[in-house]
């Protein structure tokens, strides 16, 4: 195979590969799927990753054990895996974003399968963290195992950078974003013209996906109409607030993980914890399990009311602290999305009763989404593709993309880091 792209010019070369990355990451993804849906109707009685409807149906004793038995399997199998294993200066430990933008793109294949096999238990039990980390790390892992066999004939950390989009384009079913996620977050020490590659393996990604029998778009959201003058000032006026609520949930968030760190608990003791805040929290409001999927399509559809929404929003930010502060592997990319959207709603409560917009709540639900995702990510322009690409509104867009670059420039004078500096020890991809 060497061989054969040898006789290719470079950037066919790389054209190909992108293209088979693509299909591995698709493929790798789908699985991913599979087995968790597998394991989440096994263990909860979950069925297709609605985790709510599973906890509404579970004893309270069993929706309070089932996440903090969940996060302490986890915790188990990375402590024993690590348990006098000495460190490797060489590869990067299930690091994406690090093995691209500071190393040479060779990833821990070991380190990084414990922690996606951490992952499933997981999320498959109910804690608050997003299943789409271990999709694109396991993409990403992928990628650089086909790098690294391909050899010299490639860009290893070009080939991983195309599975990462992969990744993100068959989780979120978002291709444009996820070829925008590599230039936004990883490109920063890849050449523009390689940009080329990364949209071929998200497009791959993406149409294998669809061909697999995943819908076309995650959250089917009627088409709504372009707000007008007012209303789009206000949208403005939620990016600014957006970015100070943004570079809040990143402090929260790192305080959480501070708590953690100080207390020294031993890592199984330590994710259990935070399971069992969840599922004590989950006595009061079942929806602060899971990855916030279920509700943010319950709000995008049919939305609570904004004193049920308000409840469960608190309940859930302290949910998702609990669990990612505890350093338990699984992303925030999810969870961020469901407080955007949850305060998106709340806002157009409020503008609602102070008759500054008539705008239908879940079009503001879809600009809170994207206004979380930037402030937390610091990158405007693939939040606002992702929550176009994943609701379909595209009309949108030319709204979205000036809100999140304010929440964006906001967010990052109140907190330079973004997200992915926040260091969870178990993360897989934020």
């Amino acid at each position: 195979m060497r061989r054969a792209l040898l006789r290719l010019d470079a950037p066919w070369r790389h054209l190909v590969v992108a293209a088979v990355a693509g299909a591995l990451g698709a493929c790798a993804v789908h699985a991913f799927r599979l087995l968790l849906f597998g394991m989440e109707s096994a263990i909860v009685g979950a069925h297709e990753g609605h985790l709510v409807a599973a906890a509404r149906r579970l004893a309270p004793e069993l929706r309070v054990l089932a996440p903090a038995l969940g996060a302490f399997a986890a915790g188990l199998l990375l402590w024993l895996s690590e348990r006098g294993r000495a460190p490797e200066p060489i590869r990067h430990r299930g690091d994406y974003i690090e093995a691209v933008a500071i190393g040479s793109g060779r990833l821990d294949v070991r380190a990084g399968l414990l922690k996606v096999a951490a992952s499933l238990l997981v999320v498959s039990t109910g804690s608050a963290v997003g299943r789409e980390g271990a999709m694109v790390l396991l993409a990403a892992l992928l990628a650089s195992t086909l790098g690294r066999a391909l050899g010299r004939s490639v860009d290893l950390r070009l080939v991983v950078s195309c599975g990462a989009a992969a990744g993100l384009a068959a989780a979120y079913q978002a291709p444009l974003a996820g070829a925008v996620f590599v230039a936004e977050i990883l490109l920063g020490s890849l050449a523009l013209a390689q940009l080329g590659p990364v949209v071929v393996a998200a497009v791959m990604a993406y149409g294998l996906t669809v061909a697999l029998g995943e819908r076309t778009v995650l959250f089917a959201v009627p088409a709504a109409p372009m707000p007008q003058v007012a209303q789009v000032a206000a949208m403005m006026g939620l990016g600014l607030l957006g970015g100070v609520a943004g570079a809040a949930l990143l402090c929260w968030l790192r305080a959480a993980r501070a708590l953690y760190v100080r207390s020294r608990l031993p890592l199984p003791l330590a994710f259990a914890v935070g399971g069992l805040v969840v599922g004590l929290l989950s006595l009061w409001r079942p929806e602060v399990w899971g990855n916030g999927y279920s509700s943010i399509e319950s709000q995008l559809t049919a939305p609570a009311s904004w004193e049920v929404l308000a409840i469960v929003l608190g309940l859930k930010l302290m949910a998702i602290a609990a669990t990612t502060g505890s350093g338990a592997p699984g992303g925030v990319f999810t969870p961020t999305l469901f407080v955007g959207a949850a305060a998106g709603s709340l806002a157009a409560a409020a503008l609602a009763t102070l008759g500054v917009s008539s705008v239908a709540e879940p079009v503001y639900a879809v600009v809170g989404m994207a206004i979380a995702l930037a402030a937390t990510t610091h990158a405007p322009v693939m939040a606002a593709i992702m929550v176009v690409e994943m609701t379909g509104q595209y009309a949108l867009l030319p709204v979205l993309l000036p809100a999140t670059v304010l929440a964006t420039l906001v967010s990052q004078r109140l907190s330079p880091q973004s997200v992915y500096g926040l260091g969870g020890g178990g993360d897989t991809a934020r």
